[in-house]
């Protein structure tokens, strides 16, 4: 469902203004007819479903946690809000659309689109040179560009907002490719290297978003100028305040609400009921301290729950043919954010006496 709600207003949307024409371009080419629509459809569709799903793992044991009501990127569908989180929803999935269409291309699953060889031959550098297959990241740069861009039809400060975002998603599909080199050379001396680049994969993407987010930076806006009603001053007021902002960096406009309360209005659940991690193996410290930021500091307490499950094991198999299982009994604990008990104030008043 939340995937939905992403990934058909943007398709809808840029069918309804795009197609609308007789003739249309996609940047480097020419289609007529719904083909040109239906040829990238797809990679767009994986490509968001992608984003949402590495936006709910990176904020799995945060306050908020990616919740169905982040997930409408465009202005005009309701979401008014440009906060810190808002900021990584378009982030994301911008740069889920450009990862899955950079990748579909270099494997040929896209008509008139290939590897990236613009630069094979030339010297790269020290002992190496250009070759192989490159992701060519320039194509999944501007169709995506194209598809989720088109989301924002708005002149005010959230759509540029928006539309900042969803470049920094794009910059960080670039900013994290690697350089792969095979050796050449008497016995593979290695005495010359041919090199390529090629996409990380896409959690490293995720991980460098999550940095990005963590240090967003709060956009300050004149509201004077905002509030005097002239366009021309709206955007001198917005042009004014980006030109300080690298564009490789996420921005935001308002303080994010308190994630640790339920707001039906906004869509968030708090976190009462919100499972926390409190031991197990390989955690990171973040998730270590999950119970202490979902509960403890939300007012909450740290219910345990013990739960058994009955699964088959020690499994043999039987000439023939069958497999007979034993039936085994698991004990799982698992914590829970709960409300705090309430103390009777009367009964504390008749200890005191």
């Amino acid at each position: 469902m939340a995937f939905f709600q992403l990934f058909t207003p943007l398709v809808l949307y840029v069918y309804s203004n795009v197609f609308s024409a007789s003739a249309w371009s996609v940047n480097n080419f020419l289609m007529t007819g719904p083909k040109a629509f239906l040829t990238y459809s797809s990679s767009v569709q994986v490509g968001a479903q992608s984003g949402i799903a590495e936006c709910k793992h990176q904020f799995a044991w945060d306050r908020w946690n990616c919740p169905e009501s982040a997930l409408q990127l465009s202005t005009h569908n309701g979401l008014r809000s440009a906060t810190r989180e808002t900021s990584f929803v378009h982030a994301i999935s911008s740069a889920g659309v450009m990862y899955t269409l950079t990748r579909n291309c270099s494997l040929g699953d896209l008509d008139n689109c290939g590897c990236d060889d613009s630069r094979n031959g030339k010297i790269g550098g020290r002992g190496w040179i250009w070759g192989g297959c490159s992701d060519n990241v320039d194509f999944g740069e501007r169709i995506s560009k194209q598809y989720v861009d088109a989301l924002e039809t708005g002149q005010d400060s959230r759509a540029a907002v928006n539309l900042h975002n969803n470049e920094a998603g794009r910059l960080a599909v670039k900013a994290t490719m690697k350089r792969i080199c095979k050796c050449h050379g008497m016995s593979e001396s290695c005495s010359i290297q041919t090199c390529w680049l090629q996409l990380s994969e896409f959690r490293e993407i995720g991980n460098y978003l999550k940095l990005k987010h963590d240090h967003a930076q709060k956009l300050e806006m004149d509201k004077r100028r905002m509030r005097a009603g002239n366009s021309a001053d709206n955007r001198g007021a917005i042009a004014e305040a980006f030109s300080t902002t690298a564009r490789t960096e996420l921005i935001y406009l308002e303080d994010s609400p308190d994630y640790c309360v339920k707001n039906a209005s906004l869509g968030f659940l708090g976190t009462e009921g919100r499972e926390c991690l409190q031991s197990g193996d390989n955690l990171s410290q973040w998730e270590k301290r999950s119970c202490r930021r979902l509960c403890h500091e939300c007012g909450l307490k740290v219910e345990e729950r013990r739960t058994e499950i009955i699964s088959s094991c020690n499994c043999k198999f039987q000439w023939c043919c069958t497999v007979n299982c034993e039936q085994c009994t698991q004990v799982v604990t698992k914590h829970y954010c709960s409300r705090r008990e309430r103390s009777n104030p009367h009964s504390k008043r008749r200890r005191h006496h």
